[in-house]
């Protein structure tokens, strides 16, 4: 009940759900959009140092578009109703509120020629997504209606299969490591062949992906759970189930490999030989949605996060109004260094502000009075109640941005 994300969420002012919206679309307050522009921005820095490039679609497709992608033969159910006005004059031009990246990607991908030296192309966005789950499955953050993934999409020839999956999977435990998210499997899912009709592509194409994933899978050399009946419905998959601090499981990252959209939406590149070849595509995301990762870090940490990750690092805590000119002095100098820190100026007693700071689950409590102020120091508390004492504001920031810079769970 404490790691509860909807209580905290509440507690700790980071999201709201609100009557006068629509079941499953949350709202983020201040701190909670702070913490997922941290989260955001770490996944998308590691991003791009594994190569891939940002892009942005809209939040709106064609029903022509998922057609094509089959997604609205397969997925129809979870698909928002169709918007449909006077310039629509028929269903196929008419809009949708978008389900998935994919199809999106994919038009990209077709709106250029490509060579096969210029591949792979590695597309990646946070894009938010609608999906109109039945109301009795939304729960918190964790099962939602609007929800944000960090999706990714790789074009790449049959050659690069395996360096394009071993990149997504160092990828994938890089981010878990920095979370500290060490206990997980992994699950290899395939087509259920008795009911291939729930499926898109021919035995011969299922035959060659379902393969190709399981010898990359073979060759990076970790263990796995093969599961039947879990592939996506245009190819098999390999899914990360993560286990939190509790030892509940919730799937996270997935890698995908598709040889059927690319016939879908007749891609092409010119090859060595001059003739045009079809791509193969990983589907790709590390965290899934920012939301239910969200709800999953914060019933793992219980709300206490590491210091990167907190949406306020440090309170500063005047022991009286006289001294609030040096707390925000103090402030300043923080927020100069990249520190995300607050003053409390209410006139609550200073042992109720450090405790209202640790119920906040805000790392460090910085109190400041005439000693403080005269010797340029910060009296230095942490949210597990440690009081490390006085400590010269320098030597706290060099403290404090070397654990931030770090990625570090220390304190």
């Amino acid at each position: 009940q404490k790691r509860d994300h909807r209580k905290l969420g509440r507690e700790l002012k980071l999201f709201v759900l609100s009557e006068d919206l629509p079941a499953g679309v949350p709202m983020f307050l201040p701190r909670g959009e702070t913490l997922r522009y941290q989260m955001e921005s770490y996944v998308r820095e590691t991003q791009e140092r594994y190569g891939y490039q940002h892009v942005w679609t809209a939040h709106l497709g064609k029903v022509r578009l998922y057609k094509t992608s089959k997604h609205w033969f397969t997925y129809r159910e979870n698909m928002f109703p169709v918007m449909q006005g006077e310039q629509e004059t028929s269903e196929d031009d008419a809009y949708v509120l978008k389900p998935m990246n994919c199809p999106h990607h994919i038009t990209l991908y077709k709106s250029q020629m490509h060579s096969y030296r210029e591949l792979p192309v590695r597309y990646a966005e946070f894009a938010t997504l609608y999906r109109y789950e039945k109301a009795g499955t939304l729960t918190g953050l964790a099962r939602v209606r609007s929800l944000t993934q960090d999706d990714a999409h790789v074009f790449m020839r049959p050659d690069q299969i395996q360096e394009e999956f071993d990149r997504a999977f160092n990828l994938t435990i890089e981010v878990f490591n920095t979370y500290g998210l060490e206990d997980y499997w992994i699950s290899l899912s395939l087509r259920d062949p008795q009911k291939k009709e729930e499926y898109v592509g021919s035995d011969d194409v299922w035959e060659k992906a379902e393969s190709a994933l399981r010898a990359a899978v073979d060759a990076k050399g970790v263990e796995y759970k093969a599961v039947i009946g879990e592939a996506a419905f245009y190819g098999p998959k390999v899914d990360f189930m993560v286990r939190d601090a509790l030892g509940r499981e919730w799937q996270c990252s997935t890698i995908q490999l598709d040889f059927v959209q690319p016939e879908n939406f007749g891609l092409e590149y010119i090859a060595e030989d001059g003739q045009a070849h079809r791509p193969i595509i990983i589907h790709r995301a590390v965290t899934g949605s920012t939301e239910r990762f969200m709800a999953m870090i914060i019933e793992h940490f219980a709300g206490a996060f590491p210091v990167w990750l907190s949406p306020v690092q440090a309170m500063v805590i005047p022991i009286a109004d006289r001294h609030i000119e040096y707390a925000n002095k103090v402030m300043e100098t923080l927020k100069a260094a990249g520190v995300r820190v607050e003053v409390d100026t209410r006139s609550e007693r200073m042992n109720a502000k450090v405790r209202d700071a640790q119920m906040q689950k805000i790392p460090y409590m910085l109190v400041v009075g005439d000693k403080e102020a005269a010797d340029n120091a910060v009296a230095v508390r942490l949210r597990t109640n440690e009081n490390l004492g006085a400590t010269p504001l320098a030597s706290f920031i060099e403290r404090v941005t070397n654990i931030i810079k770090a990625k570090s769970r220390d304190l």
